[in-house]
């Protein structure tokens, strides 16, 4: 039976760094209102020159490397990302060239912050089909552009950054992708939305005006489905191949909050050695932070052969799922 396995992972963070601090000088916050309630010390603001392609090609690079492939091995490439460079083409055709390949498929993917969990999931499927052999699947994010920085319920949340995985299609029996899970209910659509720009409130000088351009937020009610939402789709996993939470060896969630972090590890009954957390650090890069996570865990040796590993994520939509890898 042919299995889809992770091989390769890389990411990119741009050099800027926007700390709490910083933030203080802006707006009517402080550090410590800012960690208490996300967890985030500081993030990554990506430069005047970069965008999200760029970013992701940086990431796809070292996962490449990392996979000890070229890229005319590449036959699909999927970038996850709501901060795409054009609205087209697409910017995984932006780093197709990039690569200097011209062969293969490329296509973007938006899921939000889900939208690596989802790229992740159709690069599975093709690759059991027998479609593809070597999957480039790239999550990157420039969340900068879209965010209010006057807003600051909002701003403080997010950053910049680019994470990438080679999957590879194996043989092997017991070790790769074991499942993907994914769903979506378009009921809440209004709960995590940037309202303007595109052809429902084209690009207007009353959209500008209204600041409907920038990512609009209903916190408390996106804590709770979130924390419900990605509970339950972690237990799916788990439950569809026979194991249990304490079997992990570790839990890399969607880098949203510490808190909702903290709650799916309790209602998981997951010890903190077994949850990976970056966000103080980079903050939340939506669709980056999963492929992020994955490399800086991989760094730290955390990533053992044999390891299970479970990811989940939830982004706007709302879009949710999981994916659940034997190392």
């Amino acid at each position: 039976m042919i299995r889809s396995k992770i091989v390769g992972v890389g990411s990119y963070l741009p050099k800027k760094v926007l700390t709490n601090f910083d933030l203080e000088k802006l707006l009517n916050t402080s550090d410590e209102w800012i960690r208490t309630r996300t967890g985030v010390i500081e993030r990554r603001i990506a430069g005047e020159d970069e965008a999200t392609s760029d970013l992701g090609y940086k990431a796809a690079i070292q996962a490449i490397e990392d996979a000890k492939i070229t890229p005319n091995d590449i036959d699909l490439i999927l970038v996850a990302t709501t901060t795409p460079d054009t609205y087209l083409p697409s910017s995984a055709c932006y780093i197709q060239n990039s690569l200097g390949i011209n062969r293969g498929a490329a296509l973007d993917i938006s899921a939000a912050c889900a939208g690596f969990i989802f790229a992740l999931s159709i690069a599975d499927q093709y690759i059991r089909a027998g479609t593809f052999k070597n999957i480039l699947v790239i999550g990157s994010e420039v969340l900068s552009r879209i965010t209010d920085w006057t807003d600051r319920n909002t701003c403080v949340l997010f950053g910049d950054g680019a994470g990438a995985v080679v999957v590879q299609a194996s043989d092997s029996e017991d070790s790769g992708i074991l499942s993907t899970h994914i769903h979506s209910d378009g009921t809440y659509k209004d709960y995590l939305i940037v309202p303007g720009g595109g052809s429902r409130k084209p690009l207007s000088n009353e959209v500008i005006d209204k600041k409907l351009n920038y990512i609009k937020m209903k916190g408390n009610e996106t804590f709770k489905i979130a924390v419900t939402s990605m509970v339950n789709v972690a237990k799916e996993a788990l439950d569809a191949n026979g194991y249990k939470s304490s079997e992990l060896d570790l839990l890399i969630t969607h880098q949203a909050n510490k808190r909702i972090i903290d709650a799916i590890a309790k209602r998981l009954k997951l010890p903190k050695e077994k949850v990976y957390i970056n966000l103080e650090k980079y903050g939340n890069t939506s669709a980056a932070s999963i492929p992020i996570a994955l490399d800086e865990a991989k760094r730290e040796g955390l990533l053992k052969e044999g390891s299970l590993i479970l990811l989940v994520g939830l982004g706007a939509g709302f879009a949710w799922g999981s994916v659940l890898v034997k190392m």
